[in-house]
This record gives structure tokens, sequence and C-alpha cells, in this order.
């Protein structure tokens, strides 16, 4: 019996081959400017080649050099760069795999030697524990600035022959710090509220969409949670009613996680040794399920094939999303398709996230 994970799914106009996806992941492979490289085209071949019917770029930043996160980052703020996502693409349209660009701003999580005399910008000046670094509250101006850029961003993605963009809502970058009211004390119309919080995505919908016309997907990787304890952070309630808008404003697609630099193990929980600890978004997207209309994109853990065939077949998500396991083994998907494996050898170590050396495992034992 073909497992239910290998069947089809459609997300807006895009039929995608099977239910998994290759979720978003900086591999710090980028060139000195921002571009794709060789080394970056070759990774998505070899996902694609090792069946994953999704690839969700490594966030691609809107804006220099503000917008920019780390080293060896993509960036998509100018036309030069649609050239090199096209180079992707066809790599990826080889093996019958779709590629989504995922879009970002980093907000005040910037590299920790961020240039002196030069601030990192945010909803509010809110100091990011992890670095110390304070933003500066961003001016009207700037936010119908960022408005624009992601739009432009968006219809680059198309321009570049890819299958969709996904706009970076997730992990206490500029939008996620928007929707949290951690992170976003504003008293204006961009504040306050849940309504006024999340009015940037709207905005950025309603522009996207001129940029890129209504039949091209845009997803939306969504935090159901900031990660830290206490009050005053981002509410499930308001990551399910967040969601329920984008569905209404015509997102093709959410994927759930969640976590901020400074709540850390959130996003990628270190140790994920039994089934029992995996998929730790699943109540979380099962809500935003509950609630939107759309398809359903799970993240968090998942490494054994049960695990993943359960969520899609109670009803939790739609698709399931991996990182980390497919750094170690890219054919993954392949291994689960032809019944030799059923579970990922990540062992969930995180020594694979090092911009010094770029995206890979370090575990002995892994195959070329």
């Amino acid at each position: 019996m073909v497992s239910v994970l290998f069947e089809p799914v459609s997300i807006g106009g895009l039929k995608v081959k099977n239910r998994f996806v290759r979720s978003a992941t900086n591999d710090y492979m980028g060139g000195p400017d921002g571009e794709v490289s060789d080394r970056e085209v070759a990774l998505y071949r070899a996902l694609a080649a090792g069946d994953a019917g999704l690839i969700i770029s490594g966030h691609a930043y809107v804006q220099h050099q503000l917008g920019k996160a780390s080293v060896g980052q993509n960036a998509i703020y100018g036309d030069r760069f649609v050239a090199g996502y096209r180079r992707a693409a066809e790599a990826v349209h080889a093996y019958g795999a779709a590629l989504v660009v995922q879009v970002s701003h980093a907000g005040r999580q910037t590299p920790q030697d961020w240039p002196a005399g030069q601030d990192p910008v945010a909803p509010s000046a809110v100091t990011d524990g992890s670095t110390g670094l304070t933003p500066r509250a961003l001016t009207e101006e700037e936010i119908w600035s960022l408005v624009d850029a992601y739009a432009a961003a968006v219809g680059r993605a198309k321009a570049a022959g890819c299958d969709g963009a996904q706009i970076h809502v997730a992990h206490g970058y500029l939008l996620s710090s928007f929707i949290s009211p951690y992170t976003n004390r504003r008293t204006d119309m961009w504040g306050g509220s849940l309504e006024n919080r999340i009015r940037i995505l709207g905005e950025i919908m309603q522009r996207a969409r001129k940029a890129a016309g209504n039949d091209f997907p845009i997803l939306a990787k969504l935090n159901s949670t900031d990660g830290l304890p206490g009050e005053g952070y981002l509410t499930l309630q308001d990551a399910v009613a967040t969601a329920r808008s984008l569905a209404g404003w015509g997102i093709a697609a959410i994927e759930v996680s969640g976590g901020i630099r400074e709540a850390k193990g959130v996003m990628s929980a270190p140790g994920i040794a039994r089934p029992e600890q995996e998929a730790y978004f699943a109540p979380a997207a099962k809500a935003v399920k509950a609630a939107a209309n759309v398809p359903v994109i799970l993240v968090g853990g998942l490494r054994s094939l049960d695990v993943m065939e359960r969520a899609v077949q109670d009803g939790t998500a739609d698709l399931v999303a991996l990182s980390r396991p497919l750094v170690r083994e890219p054919d993954l998907v392949a291994k689960f398709r032809t019944g030799q494996a059923t579970r990922a050898t990540c062992v969930s170590c995180n020594a694979c996230f090092n911009p010094a050396e770029g995206l890979k495992c370090r575990l002995p034992g892994k195959k070329a």
C-alpha cells in the first residue's frame, strides 16, 4: 500500500507530487553579494533528486543592508538576483519537484557583529536579549517601503520561474516581530490590537498580488509562539486568528513553526531521539488547520515515517516539512519511498548550523 505521504497535493494552483517539504533552511552558501551560488544549485538539485516534492529556499532578504540576517545569506532585493533563482528552479524542475523562495527581513535579529553606527530596525525599540542590540523603531514611511520590498521580492520569484514564494512570519524576524506584542509595542495603526499588528501582512499580500498576479502561490511560515514563558508574548489564539486572516487574504498554504532567537532550543529542538518527542508543533498546526481553510504544513522534529503519516491521516496537517534530516540525508524521501528507511538518522545535534562552513552534517557515517 502506498503511503499517504506519496499522494499528490495542491497548493493553490500548484500541484506537488508528494507531501514532503524541505523546510526553508539558511545554508550560508550564498555568494558575496547574496546571489545564488553553484553550491546552492547543486544542493537544491540533490534534494529534488532525492524525491522532496516541494523545496523552500533559505530565506532571502528583501532589503539591503538592514534586511540581512547572516553571512552567506541569499538576497532578492534587486532584479539581478532573478537569474540565480531561475537556475535553481530549472535544476529542481528537472526532477519533477517544485521550488518556492522564502522572502524575509532580519528586523532586530541582525548579526552580532552589526556595523557600528547602523541600528537594526523593528516595529519597536526592544533589545534583543541574545545579542544586546537594540533596534530603532521603523517610521511609517519605512514600513510602507518594506511592504513594497516584500511585494517586489514575490514578483521576482515569479519572474525567475519559481513555483511560489513564502513570506517568513516566524522565528523572530521582522514580520514575526510585528505580530508579537513582545516586540511590537507601537501605538499607531501598526501596533496595539492584533488587527493592527497583522496589518502589514494584509498590505503585503495586496501588493504582492499586483506584482505577481492572482495565480502565483504565496505561502506563509507562521510563528505559533515566541517560545518564552510568561505573559506578553505571542499566543496560539493570536496565531490562529492571524492564520485565518492570511487565508482570507489569499495565502495558499501555512507552515506552522515557533520560537525566536532569544528562546533557545524552541525552533530546532535538540536531542529528538523518540517518536513522542517529534512533531512538537503539531498541536499548533492542528489548531491552525481547524481555523484556516488552506493546506497546512507541519514542521518541527519530524524523524519517523509513521509519525509523519499519522499527522496527515489524522488531519493535523496536509504536508510534512523536514530540515535537519535532509542536511544529513538529502535522499531521505527516496529512502522512505523505496522502503530503505523508516526513520531519519539525524540525531538533532544542531551542529549542521555552521556559518563558517555552510550547512552540512558533521556526524560520522554521512554519505557524500
